[in-house]
Formats: C-alpha cells, structure tokens, sequence
C-alpha cells in the first residue's frame, strides 16, 4: 500500500508539470482576449525585469507591450530575446543532455522559427510607431537573411525525417505522420512579407519592395490586394492615399500533453513505457471584418514546423523512456535487499521526467487578413463598424492601421507612411 501511495505521490508531483504549463498559458491567452495586456505580462513574468525573464516570457511580454501601445518597451524586450537567441536553428548539447535527465520542461524554452519571424515583424510595427524608418529597413533586411537561412534547415530536417520514418510502422509513428496543417513548405511570414513590400513602396525602392511582394504573391496567390501593390511596384508607381489595414483575429494553438504506452523488450520479459507528446488544440470563434482578403494563417505556419519538430522530439523521448524501461526492469529484478526501492525510486523519476514540451507563443494570433482601400473610403467601410466609432480614422494620405479583434474592445493603431 505504501508503494502505491510513493507512486501516486510521485504522478501527482512531477507528471502533472506539463497540465500545470498549459493552465497557465491559457490563463494568459484569457487575458489577451479580454485586453488586459499589461496584466498579462505581470502574471506570467511575476513582474521580473526583462533582463530576468525567459524566452517565452519575452515573447509574451513584447507582444503585450506593443499591444498596449508601448513600442519602445515592446521593442527593448524582443532585442533582448534576440540577443539570447541569435541561432533560432542549432540546436544545444547542453539543453538535450537536460532534457533526457529531466524531461522538457526543466529545460529553457527554445523559440521556433515561426517565433523569430514574428518578433521581426512585431518589430516593425514597434519601429513605425516610433517613427525609427531606418530601423525599419535593418530590421526588414536582418528578417530577409534569417528566413533564408531558416529555409534551408528547414528542408534539411524534413529530408531527414522522412529518411528516418519511411519504413517505420510502429504506433509511434502512426501518431506523427498526419500532415494535413502543413500548408506552407517554407519557413516564412507571408504578413511579414507584405508589410515589408508595402514599406519599400511607399520608400520608393522598387526593387525591394518587388523582392518582397512577389514572396507574400507567392504564399498568397488569391489575394488581390497583393497583386495591386505587385503592380505598383512593376511600373515604379508609388501609391496614393491607400490604407492599408492589418487585421488580426483569434488566437495560434495552445498545446496538450497526450501520453502513449508502447512496450519495450528488456531482456527481461517485455515491459510497458510510456512517453508524453504534445498535441495542439485549436482556437474556436474568430472573428472577421467583411473585406478583408486572407494573409496569413497561423495554424498552418505553426503545424508545418511543428509536424517535423515533434518527429525529433517523440524519438527523443522514445529511447529516453526505453532506457529508462530498462533500468526500472533491471532494479526490481536485482538480487540487492535495496531492489524494490531502488526499482520505486526509479519508476518514480521516470514518471517525473516524462513530459512533453507543451510551451508556445499563444498569444500569437489564429489568422492575420488585410484590407487595402482609398483613405477617402475608409469611413464608410465595414471597418468602421468593426473597430468602433470611437476610433478617428483618416481622410487622406497614405496609413498602415493594425487591428487586433478581441472579444471585447478591439486595439487599434494608425500609423502615418
């Protein structure tokens, strides 16, 4: 009775490490639906200086900012994350020998890719409403350099993964192999690259806002808003009293533990192990401006990473747990007076380290659309209606205005270009 109650103690304590990562991060999410960013950010930072915060407590912390209009802030917090994360793609011997002694979760947040690009693009935003222009170019050309070197690791990992379970069959597997949300083959930011292009051609640098143009062209073919600036930029044609609205909505995936029981061969018999894998769960209830043409979803951009990264990580996890199958089989049948303890204590870490890496950015938003209009016009759009008539929108001249939907008052915020 005692060593299932050692047990039950154990699952309690260590196992449940992962369920109490999500409550939190959907209790944050929560806060970002109802607009209380700066709340947010002292909840999960517990008030910490920037220089004391982690890498998902940055990110969250950032885009709080920003949404609370506190652009310098917002942008001192992502160049801090920068500079702990300069290589986003290597990966640390010192943080895997972490994670196969203690699991996922004892280990420091490591940012995906999907991650870097939208603190690139937050970035941005943070420097226009500074009025930094030619911050905005560095940061656009730093941005360009990293999606290319993304790119290329990317393609590397999925050619090996693909290597690596082409003739696999097991349960395992069968789990992985689902690839339905991957709509996108390469890392990249299509919003990213229209604010990008729509920078350049209002600067009149043709030829980059071209570069940039045909890239988010590319990833969204149907949006004609796009093709229009595409256009502008082929003839040299600088644009004339057009808005451009950014439109965000909804929430990216937040992340659950699922735990598998697979057995594993000892040499003693056959045991069971167990392995912990994240699975997304999905936003329900985004709202929409009517207009608006799709830019960029986020679902898809997270599970096309996200599909080949939990590759590496269940295989990880699976020859971590089938040595530790083995230990826990060697210490119950050793002949030590020590055996059964031995064999508790070791059942019991095994359990505590078993946990999947369920931390993400999820205040990122589900869905980013764009609305591009004559300035004149913009009074008597839906938009209007959609962000609330307290807001003064302009009658002239040439705007970026980004929106952030939220179940109560959406945020708005006009910049001048």
């Amino acid at each position: 009775m005692k060593k299932i109650a050692c047990v039950f103690l154990g699952l309690l304590i260590f196992a449940g490490c992962a369920n109490i990562t999500t409550s939190e991060l959907r209790s944050i999410r929560n806060d970002f639906a109802h607009d209380n960013f700066i709340e947010s950010v002292d909840k999960y930072s517990g008030g910490a200086d920037i220089k004391d915060q982690d890498n998902l407590q940055l990110l969250i912390t950032g885009l709080s900012q920003f949404q609370a209009k506190n652009y310098k802030a917002s942008d001192d917090t992502f160049e801090e994350f920068n500079k702990r994360n300069i290589d986003t793609i290597g990966g640390s011997a010192l943080r895997e020998m972490k994670i196969l002694i203690g699991g996922q979760l004892v280990s420091e947040y490591k940012p995906s890719m999907m991650d870097s690009l939208f603190v690139s693009y937050y970035q941005i935003w943070d420097a226009i409403g500074d009025n930094r222009k030619n911050d905005v170019r560095v940061i656009i050309n730093q941005s360009y350099a990293r999606q290319q070197d993304m790119s290329r690791a990317y393609s590397e990992l999925v050619k090996k993964n693909q290597e690596r379970i082409a003739n696999e069959n097991s349960e395992l597997m069968n789990e992985l192999k689902n690839n339905q949300w991957a709509a996108y083959t390469d890392i990249m930011n299509p919003a990213l690259m229209y604010l990008s292009g729509i920078w350049f051609l209002n600067a009149g640098d043709f030829n980059d806002a071209q570069t940039y143009l045909k890239r988010a062209s590319g990833m969204s073919p149907n949006n004609s808003f796009i093709s229009e600036d595409l256009k502008l930029s082929e003839n040299k044609t600088k644009p004339h009293d057009t808005t451009w609205v950014f439109i965000e909505s909804g929430f990216a995936p937040i992340l659950e533990q699922k735990e598998l029981s697979l057995p594993v061969a000892t040499g003693k018999g056959v045991i069971v192990a167990g392995i912990a894998i994240a699975e997304p769960q999905f936003w329900n209830g985004t709202l929409s401006v009517s207009g608006a043409k799709p830019l960029a979803d986020v679902n898809a951009m997270f599970m096309t990473e996200f599909n080949q990264y939990r590759i590496n990580d269940a295989l990880r996890a699976w020859t971590s747990a089938s040595a530790r199958a083995v230990a826990q089989a060697a210490a119950y049948n050793s002949k030590s007076n020590l055996s059964e303890l031995i064999g508790l204590g070791s059942t019991i870490y095994s359990m505590a380290t078993t946990n999947a890496e369920v931390r993400s950015w999820v205040t990122l938003p589900e869905t980013i659309s764009v609305l591009r209009l004559k300035t004149a016009d913009l009074i008597d759009s839906n938009l209007s209606d959609s962000i609330g008539s307290d807001i003064k929108l302009p009658s002239s001249g040439n705007h970026l205005i980004y929106v952030r939907l939220t179940q109560s008052k959406p945020i708005v915020h006009i910049f001048k270009i």
